[in-house]
């Protein structure tokens, strides 16, 4: 993985997780960021070479050998995004048990609220030069 990109672990079966996706992608020129479904192979993979529960749902940010999870990933999405986006990382001075609370509230209605992702979303040509894909012999972020 090139140096500054990071990898995010979405729920690919999520329409709130999918369109987010689309979200960041539009919000980041740089292209910093690549994305890799928590259902897929690699996404499993991913998770467990970091240690992370592969069942624990929720969004998973890679970056500099760490896995942030939860509100934590979210805010650390938005601080590399274009501007406005990064003023949300100062939610991150409040106690992650509080942030993880709300992030929680939303995580567990997003099906209801926001429906499901169409079976699975098939990816344009930005979407697949944006996703990762395994690299024999390569140790991953």
């Amino acid at each position: 993985m090139s140096a500054g990109k990071s990898i995010v672990l979405f729920d690919g079966g999520c329409g709130l997780c999918s369109r987010t996706v689309g979200f960041v992608m539009a919000r980041d020129p740089g292209e910093r960021f690549r994305f890799v479904p928590l259902q897929s192979p690699e996404g499993q993979d991913l998770l467990a070479r970091h240690g992370v529960p592969a069942d624990l749902g929720t969004v998973v940010l890679l970056e500099e050998g760490r896995a942030l999870t939860r509100s934590t990933a979210a805010l650390g999405i938005a601080r590399r995004l274009r501007a406005p986006w990064p003023l949300l990382g100062l939610l991150l001075l409040v106690p992650r048990p509080l942030r993880d609370a709300m992030y929680d509230v939303v995580a567990r209605r997003r099906y209801r609220w926001f429906g499901a992702a169409d079976a699975c979303r098939v990816p344009t040509p930005e979407l697949r030069s944006r996703s990762r894909e395994p690299r024999k012999g390569e140790s991953g972020p």
